[in-house]
């Protein structure tokens, strides 16, 4: 079977890129023109079949709008993974695209990596380094150990993913209300 192009993905299907829905553009087994393409399975992933093979709907959307499947993943910026509007979109390696997830249920201070610790009465900020968390310090101050905490990222080459970090979000968030 001949790979699947940007061409011919476009004769088969109509992409919104504002909603992230598939309609299809022809009739076929089991399905009609005008149709909703594709169905979300059991991990959330919008699944929809072309040519008879599974393909994830972010990724026909990759393909859609930019014309090739990237080398590596695609993330969801907002974590919804059949949330599949392009600007929700974006190239990522796994690596990056795996720290892409929310705190923790236990996490109270609403940023990873940072924690009250009420022995020490300060805030801890630390940093998982395969498989294995590694001390930042104590800090007084919530501010600088977020700062420790966005410094380690910066330190192991997470960039790129600063847009998911919420270390980085809360200092760009402080650093514009207080200059």
């Amino acid at each position: 079977m001949p790979k699947l192009t940007q061409t011919r993905l476009q004769e088969l299907l109509h992409y919104d890129s504002n909603t992230g829905v598939f309609i299809r553009k022809i009739n076929g087994l089991g399905y009609k023109k005008g149709d909703k393409a594709g169905y979300i399975n059991s991990t959330g992933y919008v699944q929809i079949k072309v040519n008879n093979i599974r393909y994830f709907g972010h990724r026909l959307a990759w393909l859609y709008v930019y014309g090739y499947f990237p080398e590596y993943g695609i993330d969801h910026r907002d974590r919804v993974p059949w949330h599949n509007w392009i600007s929700n979109l974006r190239e990522a390696s796994c690596q990056c695209n795996a720290r892409n997830t929310g705190n923790h249920i236990t996490n109270t201070s609403g940023v990873k990596g940072v924690c009250w610790k009420k022995r020490d009465e300060k805030w801890s900020a630390y940093i998982m380094v395969f498989g294995k968390d590694k001390h930042l310090g104590l800090y007084k101050d919530f501010t600088e150990a977020v700062c420790a905490r966005l410094a380690g990222e910066q330190c192991l080459n997470w960039s790129g993913c600063d847009s998911s970090s919420p270390a980085y979000r809360y200092v760009r968030r402080y650093i514009q209300q207080n200059g």
